[in-house]
């Protein structure tokens, strides 16, 4: 919405034109009635033009209607260009060109009938008379637009320079969001994985001690080692995101580390079947990487929900994208008592344009599907 309250320019601009006119008048001489009245007139045009940004318009249509009536009076001549001009350029820089130009016309051919009907020189009033009185308005009603127009321009490249700040802002914090959630998914696959080892390991260790099985429980204590020396490394690799300049990263693990993820479970008391087949090599760095951590996650969940006793890990690798399956033989049950590990699961194969299918195996147990894209696979 446009201010519409007189600016300084405005208050400037009026007294400009008061000052004018009431010094053409006080030049030209004559009665003091006559010179009064016409002091009046200089006022008057001069306050008209105050509200020249509310009523652009009817400012200037009472301008011409007073000009007319000032003549019309035989008050000393003062010409057009004063008043005239401050009330079509407020018009026009206000928008309204066509009613400044409608009614720029209409004065002008007012003003020349009046001075054909006084007997001037029809060659002197329609022609320099009328050519640089058209030039002057023409000029002015042009000015005031350009000058909108360039007001305009510089709001909307405001308009436009905050919008794009906005939504950088937004773009920003998107990042942040997802950056947020990655390594919310990575802390919890990582850690949940290695407390349920470590967790089943100690209880190992422990009986192993009571039961004076000093092997046993040096083999416990060893994979309670090896597990968070590891967990340690990828800590340290999902921190590093989170730090300028870290320096090298450690690489996520791949479908290279399958087979150290199922013997430590296998440590941990619950067997693990591992079948890899197919061209692993040509499948993306990230595809394999999901691939790790679903299974990370499915065997996490056979560890503490499931009770099994036995879990089969099939990988099967082929040019149509890599299948992942992980089925245990235990109680199965609702997939929310699995938390959110199985959440994550879903995020990291959607990420991929994947599917991903958990719930009762048909012949007993618990069984996680994935189907990933592996663009590069053969």
């Amino acid at each position: 919405m446009q201010d519409t309250a007189p600016t300084r320019s405005d208050a400037l601009l009026a007294v400009a034109v008061t000052s004018l006119v009431a010094a053409a008048v006080v030049a030209e001489g004559g009665p003091p009635a006559r010179v009064a009245l016409a002091g009046a007139f200089a006022v008057g045009f001069g306050a008209l033009l105050l509200g020249g940004r509310r009523r652009p318009v009817a400012v200037l249509v009472a301008t011409a209607a007073g000009m007319v009536a000032y003549y019309w009076l035989d008050l000393p001549p003062i010409g057009l260009a004063a008043p005239v001009a401050a009330a079509l350029y407020l018009a026009a820089e206000r928008g309204r060109v066509r009613a400044a130009a409608g009614v720029a016309a209409a004065l002008l051919a007012v003003s020349v009938a009046a001075r054909l009907a006084e007997g001037d020189d029809p060659g002197f009033v329609l022609g320099l008379q009328l050519g640089s009185e058209a030039v002057t308005v023409v000029a002015v009603i042009a000015l005031g637009d350009a000058v909108r127009s360039r007001r305009s321009l510089r709001a909307e490249l405001r308009r436009q320079a905050d919008a794009a700040a906005e939504e950088r802002r937004r773009e920003a914090a998107r990042q942040v969001d997802a950056e947020r959630v990655r390594v919310a998914r990575e802390l919890h696959d990582t850690l949940g994985h290695a407390v349920s080892v470590i967790a089943l390991q100690s209880a190992v260790a422990q009986e192993a001690i009571d039961d004076g099985a000093t092997d046993a429980a040096r083999g416990a204590v060893t994979t309670i080692r090896e597990v968070t020396g590891g967990v340690m490394t990828e800590l340290r690799a999902t921190l590093g995101t989170l730090r300028a300049g870290s320096g090298t990263r450690e690489p996520a693990p791949g479908l290279d580390r399958l087979g150290a993820l199922a013997e430590g479970v296998t440590r941990s008391g619950l067997p693990v079947e591992l079948r890899v087949s197919g061209a692993t090599a040509g499948v993306p760095a990230v595809v394999g990487t999901t691939a790790y951590r679903i299974v990370q996650e499915a065997l996490t969940n056979a560890l503490r929900h499931a009770g099994a006793h036995r879990v089969t890990v099939v990988v099967d690798a082929s040019p149509a994208g890599l299948v992942v399956e992980v089925v245990d033989d235990g109680r199965g049950g609702p997939v929310t008592e699995r938390g959110h590990g199985l959440h994550g699961m879903a995020e990291r194969v959607a990420l991929l344009g994947g599917t991903l299918v958990a719930g009762d195996a048909p012949g007993g147990g618990f069984r996680v599907h994935a189907s990933l894209p592996s663009g590069g696979a053969r």
